[in-house]
């Protein structure tokens, strides 16, 4: 029982840390924010919520925030297993930190990030095309936006078994490329893909998380 005020402290410690934040990526300052019902882990220095975080990403990007749920939160702070049904992560290319990147850049960049993705499914059935395709293969299932500074694409896998979706048999994810204040961002959100409620929740959760990180970082 003497455990449980320290614990408090810091779940509340967690919550407090929920409100936007700036990080500084070369010359700017970038404001961010995780979406309601996730907290930032990467202010908490844990090593093992770090490793989780990296191995969603190359080693070519640096880490700004890595989110899981609240409820995964709270397991974190009571030294439970978290559950990672949902998270998402933000990151940016190391190597053009010190750069300020114009739009044709960031069009260049997009290209290249995209590349090798394969035409869109003509299938609305993302669980039967994904069961058409190998275990473990990333395939692009639509294009949910395309502007100047911001493209986004859906993406869906179907499990190994094993890893952060051990167990659902298909993983969703978004992977949104932004350019804010002259700085290439990726966006990435993930869910366990059970039903059509976890489609949409994918799909209105990045949309609007693309426009808070837009109101906070505006031209």
């Amino acid at each position: 029982m003497k455990g449980l005020p320290g614990i408090a402290a810091l779940f509340l410690a967690l919550s407090a840390n929920s409100a936007p934040f700036a990080v500084q990526v070369g010359e700017a300052r970038i404001g961010l924010d995780a979406p309601p019902g996730f907290a930032d882990t990467v202010f908490t220095g844990s090593p093992r919520l770090q490793e989780l975080g990296e191995a969603l990403t190359s080693a070519s990007n640096r880490i700004l925030l890595f989110a899981v749920s609240d409820a995964d939160m709270r397991r974190f702070t009571l030294g439970d297993p978290l559950e990672l049904r949902r998270y998402m992560i933000v990151v940016t290319p190391r190597g053009t930190e010190r750069s300020r990147m114009t739009e044709s850049a960031f069009k260049l960049f997009v290209g290249e990030a995209l590349r090798g993705l394969g035409e869109l499914p003509a299938a609305s059935d993302f669980a039967k095309y994904l069961d058409s395709r190998p275990a473990g293969a990333v395939s692009v299932l639509a294009e949910l936006r395309r502007e100047r500074e911001a493209v986004s694409v859906l993406q869906g896998v179907r499990s190994k078994g094993s890893g952060f979706f051990a167990r659902s048999q298909y993983l969703l994810s978004t992977n949104t490329l932004m350019l804010l204040r002259g700085k290439a961002l990726s966006l990435s959100v993930y869910t366990q893909y059970d039903d059509a409620a976890d489609l949409e929740w994918i799909r209105v959760t990045t949309a609007r998380w693309i426009e808070e990180l837009k109101r906070l970082n505006p031209r």
